[in-house]
């Protein structure tokens, strides 16, 4: 581990520094944050955990102090995490959100360390939803070409992940979000990731880690059934319903999902 400013950095499978912020006492928690974000999205939630568990908050490759290579593809990502996982030396909890939670459910087959699983609305196609809109994937292009990143941003949260305008609002308050914009030229190399993706049941049989799969009830049908279709898969699973949230209670309830990961972080401890 090599240290930069406040975040430490590890080699990844194909040499790729992929840089983390550590901060907390206690067993080890690492977070992967979803499309768009970087470490500072935990940033809500951080205080409510930080007393209780060690937080390794990974940077995703391809933005801030996390390399990068030319050819990107989810077996990279899924090498990053289960890169970090190793590196800290002992079982750890691996939590991840949206596009996270798919590189963490991946990272799951990389690695024989993990003491629980959390998986907040991984972002799978499922029979009879479709994922992106063909004419929304070409206007975010589009802006993206244009140069008016927080404009694609904004377009991506609110047609793709279907986040009402209170859920924007808190996170264009939020200190996290600059770093979200600056991040914005990763969202459609994810979402082509994530519109391709084949789940296979199969490969997931013998993943008999404890997973706990989070879902806001009122989030979309799509997320919804991506969560169920994972959690009959995983045959060591279950699913809780965060009431009254959808795909952003870090921000938007910090102290009922600090308390809904740590309660999970002590049962499989």
């Amino acid at each position: 581990m090599t240290s930069s400013s406040d975040l430490e950095t590890i080699a990844s499978a194909d040499g790729t520094q992929i840089a983390y912020k550590r901060t907390g006492n206690g067993p080890p928690l690492v977070l992967v944050h979803g499309t768009s974000a970087d470490h500072t999205s935990w940033n809500a939630i951080t205080p409510h955990l930080a007393d209780h568990v060690t937080l390794y908050a990974m940077v995703r490759r391809g933005r801030g102090k996390s390399g990068d290579t030319d050819e990107y593809a989810l077996d990279r990502e899924a090498e990053d995490v289960a890169s970090l996982v190793e590196t800290i030396g002992e079982p750890v909890v691996l939590f991840g959100h949206s596009f996270g939670a798919l590189c963490a459910l991946e990272a799951a087959l990389r690695t024989n360390t993990l003491r629980g699983l959390v998986l907040y609305e991984p972002v799978i196609p499922v029979d009879g939803h479709d994922l992106y809109d063909d004419h929304v994937l070409a206007e975010m292009q589009s802006l993206l070409d244009e140069g008016e990143t927080e404009a694609m941003l904004l377009l991506f949260l609110r047609e793709v992940v279907d986040l009402s305008a209170d859920q924007i609002n808190a996170l264009r308050a939020s200190p996290a979000w600059p770093s979200r914009v600056n991040a914005a030229h990763t969202v459609l190399r994810e979402a082509a990731v994530e519109e391709g993706y084949v789940f296979d049941p199969r490969r997931f049989a013998e993943l008999t880690t404890p997973t706990l799969l989070l879902t806001g009830s009122e989030s979309a049908a799509s997320i919804t059934d991506a969560t169920t279709a994972i959690a009959k898969a995983l045959p060591n699973s279950r699913i809780v319903t965060l009431d009254g949230q959808e795909h952003v209670a870090y921000y938007t309830a910090p102290e009922l999902f600090a308390e809904t990961v740590l309660e999970f972080a002590r049962e499989v401890s």
